[in-house]
């Protein structure tokens, strides 16, 4: 298994404290680069990889050390941008996670900050490192990638939340379409919603360890194993996995895991959704994301970026700026609140024939159930129909970790609670047929009958109103779940 260790610095790591810390490697180490010039990798004499050294990244966003870390990071630079750094020890290379800490301890020691894990913190960090001792295999083309073959990618983390970094970014687009990404944790780690979506769809899987030297998939629970070059399920539910879910201080109904303090009540509100724009030159995106925060928090996202940690102050400007320089390939963002109203979003743009479209998957953490504002859903379902150019928008709650991270447990699914119509989707479906619904609560129109769309309640149905709801507004013709009938938006967030 790769050894992550991350300095957290309060200046920036400048030629010479990165040179200091690859010098841990010792006189015979070579230093190369990899991903375009963003990796620094540390070879032996022979170049068999010892270390990889991620570019700085310089965070601006309040509480990300925190969130991925731990709350005892939460004071790291007190208040202030700080400078975060990855460090992988190479797989099986003999002494490769102290010489990992040793270059972080080297980084903080001439920059100030804090070494994670705290155990990787070197005291003594002046001398190299003796009798580093790298292994033959066949290097795999991706820092992050441990295990590579026709089938599969595997990636070992021992982290308590495995969050879609710069590595795993990076993974995620090697691998898509070409074989499946799969994920092994030991127990009690816990995914980030960005990480969660990656690994939706088989056969991508988060594989847990069961400590007995076993595993288990960490969303379905079912027992895997190693065959044919990936871990494939054999349809059981692992014992490792019902024994963490019904132990003592595991969630019950109504509440959920809240980290060391055991268990709390929370609650989630889950909003799926879909918007087109016209392809013009003042288009500025992210509003409705923008929009919906504003709405449910009463302030704009915190901060965004490609990669978790989110590194930028929330900018649509910015933002912006980055998908035009991209396009016409697609970009992929995530978005974070502020530390006391947890929320995190997922956003993918990608321009079509018609225009631009974003699909946005966002989650907000209430510290219960009863907190969570459905009252307020039809004024900001009418705000998103009228300015921003909705298509559609599925709403759902549930109870589970208020930090919106996922543990390896059973949770309770979430919960529809409303779908939302766009008026493009309305004159599809027809705007009579729109106009009614096969459920006992009547839709409510939003904005003006000539562009109106509607929200539709759907009770105490659950998933079954959803399935009942969707199968009426299908126009006749369309292909099931394509954009007609809602498309990624009537997806809940927790199957993304």
């Amino acid at each position: 298994m790769t050894t992550d260790v991350i300095a957290l610095t309060e200046r920036m790591p400048d030629v010479w404290a990165v040179a200091a810390g690859l010098m841990a490697g010792g006189p015979d180490s070579q230093v190369s680069t990899e991903a375009d010039g963003a990796v620094l990798q540390l070879s032996d004499g022979e170049g068999r990889p010892l270390a990889s050294i991620e570019a700085p990244l310089l965070v601006h966003t309040p509480g990300e050390a925190a969130r991925l870390l731990g709350p005892e990071y939460a004071a790291v630079g007190q208040g202030r941008p700080l400078w975060w750094t990855e460090i992988r020890a190479a797989t099986g290379a003999r002494g490769a996670d102290r010489l990992a800490g040793v270059i972080a301890s080297r980084l903080v020691g001439r920059l100030g900050g804090a070494v994670w894990p705290r155990t990787a913190a070197v005291e003594e960090y002046g001398a190299a490192v003796p009798d580093v001792a790298a292994t033959d295999r066949q290097p795999t083309g991706q820092p992050a990638v441990d295990v590579l073959t026709d089938r599969a990618a595997v990636i070992i983390l021992d982290r308590p939340v495995v969050a879609m970094t710069a590595w795993l970014a990076d993974a995620v687009r090697a691998t898509a379409g070409e074989r499946a990404l799969q994920i092994v944790t030991p127990p009690g780690a816990r995914l980030t919603l960005p990480v969660r979506t990656a690994l939706a769809g088989l056969p991508n899987r988060w594989v847990v360890q069961d400590g007995e030297g076993g595993y288990y998939d960490g969303l379905s629970g079912s027992a895997v194993e190693w065959k044919d070059g990936q871990f494939t399920a054999d349809g059981v539910v692992a014992d490792a996995f019902v024994r963490g879910t019904f132990a003592e201080g595991a969630p019950k109904r109504g509440e959920t895991a809240a980290g060391p303090g055991g268990p709390a009540p929370g609650g989630q509100l889950l909003l799926s959704l879909r918007t087109h724009h016209p392809a013009d030159d003042d288009l500025l995106l992210g509003g409705a994301l923008e929009d919906i925060w504003q709405h449910v928090t009463g302030a704009p996202p915190a901060g965004w970026g490609t990669e978790e940690p989110a590194a930028s102050r929330w900018s649509r400007k910015e933002l912006t700026a980055l998908v035009r320089e991209r396009a016409p390939e697609p970009t992929w963002l995530v978005a974070v609140g502020q530390p006391e109203r947890p929320a995190v979003a997922t956003l993918r743009v990608r321009r079509t024939s018609e225009g631009v479209e974003e699909d946005v998957t966002v989650a907000f953490g209430f510290s219960g159930e009863t907190d969570v504002p459905l009252g307020e859903l039809p004024a900001l379902a009418e705000r998103l129909v009228v300015r921003h150019g909705l298509e559609s928008l599925l709403v759902q709650q549930r109870a589970a970790r208020r930090d919106l991270s996922v543990p390896a447990q059973l949770e309770i699914p979430p919960l529809p609670v409303a779908f939302v119509l766009g008026s493009e989707a309305v004159r599809e479906t027809g705007v009579a047929r729109a106009r009614r619904s096969p459920l006992p609560d009547p839709p409510q129109q939003l904005g003006p009958a000539a562009t109106a769309g509607f929200h539709y309640p759907l009770g105490t149905g659950g998933a079954e109103a959803l399935e009942r709801l969707m199968a009426y507004l299908r126009p006749p013709g369309a292909a099931d779940g394509g954009p007609e009938a809602g498309g990624a938006a009537a997806r809940p967030a927790s199957e993304e």
